[in-house]
């Protein structure tokens, strides 16, 4: 196909194609600010407790240094009791275990979201490779926590499952969108189901949730580019459609069922071994 001198698209079927490309693009980036946004929330809430416990330890110190001063220059024993007395020295001791560990805990968990977020973006990535598709939806779960805690309990059933050769970063895609809409989908306060399985050459993983189902009538649109079940403002249309040419590109399949008031479960089929790629010991 010959290009034009401002290097566009000659024909009506590569534009149509370029411009599908940006769309997909653009919903990549609508999902990185809205993850950005969740995982912000996440990090502040464990530095807030750790700043407030560091301030308190503060206070601790010069509370514990006015019994080491006093050592120098107190005049008997029962003047640094008194001294000792006066700060509280047991319940300031027991609460100096209490903080260490809390903060601890809290930066741990701050390591744990940085962390998941680099396993969740392989943004480096762009080749089909052997992948752990459990660790994939566990640090996707990390990521998108925010999105999830608030709407639904989650739980998962992890199958018996090989790696399976796939672009991981996509796949995490693929399943963050299909949690998120999950979310989306339970009014109050739910239940989010997430599972995995193998059938003969393919695995598949599925998230099924409890929330207000599909209307028969929308199922066969649901990968369509900008159709959307949800308010006006909720949503682009593009997250499945995304999802759906992900799937494809992997050699796989998405199979949906509904029931409108008892909710809807996607089901995600991937191959273990892409065609073309060489099995991996």
């Amino acid at each position: 196909m010959e290009i034009s001198e401002n290097n566009r698209p000659t024909s009506l079927e590569e534009a149509l194609a370029q411009a599908n490309r940006q769309l997909l693009q653009s919903e990549k980036l609508a999902a990185i600010g809205q993850i950005a946004a969740g995982v912000a929330h996440e990090i502040n809430n464990p530095v807030g407790y750790v700043q407030s416990n560091i301030q308190t330890l503060g206070n601790y110190l010069q509370d514990l240094f006015r019994i080491t001063d006093a050592v120098a220059s107190a005049g008997s024993v029962d003047e640094l009791k008194s001294i000792r007395d006066n700060i509280d020295y047991d319940y300031v001791r027991g609460d100096l275990d209490d903080l260490l560990k809390e903060s601890l805990e809290g930066l741990d968990r701050i390591k744990k979201i940085i962390a998941s977020l680099k396993d969740f973006s392989h943004a480096e990535e762009e080749a089909f490779k052997p992948a752990d598709l459990h660790r994939g939806i566990e640090t996707t779960l990390n990521v998108v926590n925010n999105e999830l805690k608030y709407k639904a309990e989650v739980h998962t059933d992890f199958g018996d499952i090989p790696s399976i050769e796939c672009i991981v970063s996509q796949v995490n895609q693929v399943a963050m969108n299909l949690l998120v809409n999950a979310a989306h989908a339970i009014e109050q306060f739910g239940r989010i189901d997430i599972r995995t399985g193998q059938s003969g050459d393919e695995v598949w993983f599925e998230v099924e949730d409890n929330g207000a189902g599909i209307d028969p009538s929308n199922l066969t649109h649901l990968f369509e580019p900008f159709y959307t079940t949800k308010p006006v403002g909720k949503g682009t249309g593009l997250g499945l459609a995304l999802s759906k040419s992900i799937v494809d590109k992997h050699s796989g399949r998405i199979e949906v069922d509904s029931v409108i008031g008892r909710g809807t479960r996607f089901r995600v089929w991937l191959p273990i071994q892409q065609a073309g790629v060489a099995p991996t010991a």
